[in-house]
C-alpha cells in the first residue's frame, strides 16, 4: 500500500487496483504542484470526502468527471452532488460500510462543521466524518476536521487501526499536542501522519510537537507527492 499527500489534507491511497482519492483539493492549494495534477489523481477509481469545505472539496467533482471515479461520502452531499452535478456517487453514513475496490471504507464521526460555498454564505452539506480505511491488513483512521472526541475510544476498540493520519494544524482542528494526546490516549498506532498543517500561517509548520509528544511511536512529516509504503 502507498499513502501519497497531496498537500492540506489530501491523500492518495494505492492499494491493488483500486486508488483512491481523500480530500482532494489541488486547484489553489498552495502545497501542491499544479503542473503534477496529471499524476496525482492518474487512475483514480475512488474519491472520499470527509465534510463540504472548499479545501476539501475543492477538485471532487471536477476528478470525478474526468476519471470516472466514484466519489464517496455523507448521504447529503452526495445526494446534492448525483443531482446537480451529475456524477456518480455513493452516499453513505456514520456506521455505515462500502466497498471501495480493495478497500473497505467505515465512516465515523468527527466534531467540526460542513458547508460549500453558496451566494448568500454558507449552505448545509451534511455532517462531518472521518473513515476508517482497510486494506492490505492495515486499518488508517483518517480523522478529518476534529477535535480529540470521547468516540476515539470506541473506534479504537473497534477498528484497531494501525495508521493515524491525523488533522493536526491547529485553529480550525486539533493542534499537534491535542492530536498527540488522542493517539497516545486512545489509540495504539504504529504510523502516525500528520496533515491539514504547513498550508496556511496560521496552522502549524511543523510537526515537532507531535514527535517529542509520541516517544516510540513512528511520526511521518509527509512529503507532497512523495509515497510512504506500509
Amino acid at each position: 500500500m502507498k499513502i501519497i499527500w497531496l498537500g492540506h489534507s489530501g491523500f492518495r491511497i494505492e492499494t491493488g487496483d483500486t486508488v483512491l482519492l481523500v480530500d482532494p483539493w489541488l486547484t489553489g492549494n498552495p502545497m501542491f504542484p499544479e503542473d503534477r495534477r496529471a499524476e496525482a489523481i492518474a487512475g483514480a477509481t475512488h474519491v472520499l470526502i470527509s465534510h463540504g469545505h472548499g479545501d476539501h472539496t475543492g477538485d471532487a467533482v471536477a476528478i470525478a468527471r474526468e476519471t470516472g471515479a466514484v466519489i464517496l461520502g455523507i448521504y447529503d452531499l452526495m445526494t446534492h452532488w448525483a443531482e446537480t452535478e451529475k456524477v456518480e456517487v455513493l452516499g453513505f453514513n456514520k456506521g455505515g460500510t462500502v466497498a471501495a475496490g480493495a478497500a473497505q471504507v467505515t465512516m465515523v464521526s468527527a466534531t467540526h462543521s460542513s458547508s460549500l460555498s453558496g451566494p448568500s454564505g454558507p449552505v448545509y452539506a451534511g455532517a462531518e466524518a472521518g473513515y476508517m480505511i482497510a486494506a492490505e491488513g492495515h486499518v488508517i483512521y483518517f480523522s478529518g476536521d476534529t477535535d480529540v472526541m470521547a468516540d476515539m475510544d470506541v473506534f479504537a476498540k473497534l477498528h484497531k487501526p494501525d495508521i493515524g493520519i491525523l488533522a493536526a494544524g491547529g485553529h480550525f482542528t486539533m493542534d499537534m499536542e491535542r492530536a498527540a494526546w488522542a493517539a497516545k490516549t486512545f489509540f495504539d498506532f504504529d504510523l502516525v501522519i500528520p496533515c491539514h498543517y504547513k498550508t496556511f500561517p496560521l496552522l502549524a509548520q511543523s510537526a515537532e510537537a507531535m514527535v517529542a509528544a509520541l516517544p516510540g511511536v513512528k511520526v511521518m512529516e509527509p512529503e507532497v507527492l512523495v509515497p510512504i509504503e506500509v
